[in-house]
């Protein structure tokens, strides 16, 4: 995965790909070790609460990332990157690498500059209560903060989520403990409308039904706005007089669901979600005509045919709170695939 970038793609018109987002977390005060200040000088007959890692454990998962993450960008080694990578990120870094030949030259050049994450701050459950961690961090040359979600998989903390915002987008505080530690939330208990582990596939209704069904109980935001165009100018592109355009939703590839309390009562949730975009003739041209896929769609399939169906694998963020709809604040989508 690379720094925040901002690249936007159409197939025939169909989708939008590639806006990525950032959010503001407020940090549990820690001291080199990652214990609570406070309770760092205080004696008790029974052992001090420990996190799920130490802040300095945390820092160091985070500058290993960054070094093996900058070295496999440089020449798109996909196996080492999964050493430090896994999750809906490294789906999309997956394609990323892919799909490489076909950027700009620009876009190739920003892709493999190396960079750091800068003005570090963490998010530590409690250990027990969780097997992941937060970090907030400004990428270099970025103005965004980024959200950083890093699991434990197979042994080894990977990242698996990166979302950033925008300059005019802000994040509720987080709940931390008396201890200091950040609060998970249950990801399958509703919070209002709906369970965090749920708003992906509300999210994806908007595309593929323009919010007919659980779609409905987000609130309107921009990005949950540009979801709806897809379906309401699905029949509005340059080729719906040759073909119809479709958005179906479909299971993400990796489920997981990262949600944090807020001091509000609400939840923090970062989700995966996806679809696909299927452009498919229409019948009267079925004979004689068929379809030229893109050069990224090409990558896959470079087949002329008659339907073509591109997955898209996305991770998002939403503020879930007990009155009123969820709010979607930020969003990234990849197409992985194409048949």
């Amino acid at each position: 995965m690379s720094r925040h970038t901002r690249r936007q793609r159409r197939r025939l018109a169909m989708l939008t790909v590639g806006v990525t987002t950032a959010l503001t977390l407020t940090a549990c005060t820690t001291n080199p070790d990652g214990q609570n200040a406070a309770a760092a000088g205080r004696r008790s007959a029974s052992p001090a609460p420990e996190g799920v890692v130490t802040a300095r454990e945390a820092s160091a998962i985070v500058s290993a990332y960054e070094q093996t993450n900058n070295k496999a960008n440089l020449t798109q080694d996909s196996d080492l990157l999964a050493t430090v990578e896994a999750g809906a990120v490294n789906v999309q870094s997956r394609a990323d690498y892919k799909q490489f030949k076909t950027w700009t030259k620009k876009e190739r050049n920003t892709y493999g500059r190396a960079f750091r994450y800068e003005r570090r701050e963490f998010a530590i459950p409690r250990k027990g209560s969780a097997t992941w961690f937060a970090v907030q961090a400004t990428a270099t040359g970025s103005r965004n903060r980024a959200l950083l979600i890093f699991d434990k998989i197979d042994s080894t903390y990977k990242l698996v989520m990166a979302l950033y915002l925008d300059d005019k987008t802000s994040i509720p505080a987080l709940a931390f403990d008396k201890n200091g530690f950040a609060e998970p939330a249950d990801p399958t208990k509703a919070v209002g409308a709906l369970a965090p582990n749920q708003v992906g596939a509300a999210f994806e209704d908007l595309a593929e039904t323009g919010g007919k069904k659980s779609g409905a109980k987000l609130a309107s935001t921009t990005l949950t706005k540009e979801a709806r165009n897809l379906y309401t100018d699905r029949d509005q592109q340059d080729n719906s007089k040759y073909a119809t355009n479709r958005y179906f939703a479909k299971p993400p590839r990796d489920p997981s669901v990262y949600a944090l309390k807020l001091v509000t009562g609400g939840v923090l949730v970062a989700f995966p979600s996806a679809h696909t975009g299927e452009t498919l003739l229409r019948p009267a041209y079925m004979a004689s005509y068929k379809i030229t896929p893109s050069r990224r769609e090409a990558i896959y399939n470079p087949s002329s045919r008659v339907v073509i169906t591109d997955e898209y694998q996305g991770q998002a963020l939403a503020v879930l709170e007990a009155k009123g709809k969820p709010h979607v604040i930020a969003r990234e989508y990849r197409m992985v695939d194409s048949r």
